[in-house]
């Protein structure tokens, strides 16, 4: 992220980042966190293509300049002025850093995912079978993009968190409400004490002040992200309590208060969204949390 200087003033000068003196960001992490830190001093278009951007590497990696104005629904311009603001020369030095990201030999999800586009919009949707056969395709194809996007790193982090902690509490709303449910049912199955913040009557206030500061708070939200998991995992994080967080995408509100995050990218098909990838990352934690807690418990034992 940028330090406070005069870089930083002229980059935010005139109702949005338009310019920069600074080194651009070398390497997709790098970039990601230079975007993700600057995103509140964007201006309106240019917060459009961060978005794109960070939630379509591949596509930026791979497609054209004039393809990604298209689908990213800007002009061309705006994508070159996007990478000035960021420190590079131009769109292509840019591009180099999510190709670089990409192995050469791993097929582009992007490219996958719009081949499956193409046939679903090819096949009979009166048929029950064929919808399922989509969504099993669509979800086969976001696992593959989970095990490829999801690091070690972050899952030995989310473990160990929910192995120290004295008490898991499990925060989500609507859509997300399963993953939590899961958890819940999976975690006091295992003897873990887990709390699920459901807001029945109305008692969210009363079931967040049950978060001790040796816990950890469990928030699962997607688009449009839920005010009040929100809020809640603000106030949580401001209290210093560790905070894992399963979302959607790299400029989600969660993922800035979240000592680790999943970005997890569920498949949909004709605008139906499936929570398959998600729970698969659910019941990853549980099963690796009960194999790190039964190996301490034999290590205490010897």
């Amino acid at each position: 992220m940028l330090k406070q200087g005069k870089a930083q003033k002229a980059a935010r000068g005139g109702g949005g980042v338009e310019a920069a003196e600074f080194a651009a960001p070398q390497g997709h992490d790098a970039l990601v966190r230079e975007i993700s830190g600057r995103y509140d001093d964007l201006s309106p278009r240019l917060k459009q293509i961060a978005r794109f951007v960070l939630n379509h590497p591949n596509e930026i990696a791979l497609d054209t300049i004039a393809t990604v104005a298209v689908h990213s629904k800007v002009q061309p311009s705006s994508l070159i002025r996007f990478a000035k603001a960021l420190g590079y020369s131009g769109y292509s030095e840019m591009q180099r850093i999510f190709r670089d990201r990409l192995v050469a030999a791993k097929p582009s999800y992007s490219q996958r995912i719009r081949d499956l586009k193409e046939k679903q919009g090819s096949r009979d949707f009166d048929d029950p079978k064929v919808v399922l056969e989509h969504f099993v395709a669509a979800n086969n194809e976001a696992l593959k993009h989970l095990l490829a996007e999801v690091s070690t790193e972050s899952l030995q982090k989310a473990v160990g968190l929910l192995s120290s902690a004295d008490h898991i509490h499990l925060l989500a709303m609507r859509r997300a409400f399963p993953v939590a449910s899961y958890l819940f049912y999976a975690l006091n199955n295992m003897d873990r004490r887990a709390f699920l913040i459901d807001n029945v009557g109305g008692m969210l206030a009363e079931q967040a002040s049950w978060i001790g500061e040796n816990d950890v708070l469990v928030a699962i939200s997607y688009q449009d992200y839920s005010p009040e998991v929100v809020n809640l995992a603000a106030r949580t994080h401001g209290r210093g309590v560790p905070i894992i967080a399963i979302t959607d995408e790299l400029l989600s509100p969660l993922v800035q208060l979240a000592n680790v995050s999943f970005q997890v990218e569920d498949a949909t098909v004709h605008d139906f969204r499936s929570l398959g990838a998600s729970l698969c990352l659910a019941q990853a934690l549980v099963i690796a949390l009960g194999h790190q807690l039964a190996g301490r418990a034999e290590r205490s034992g010897a």
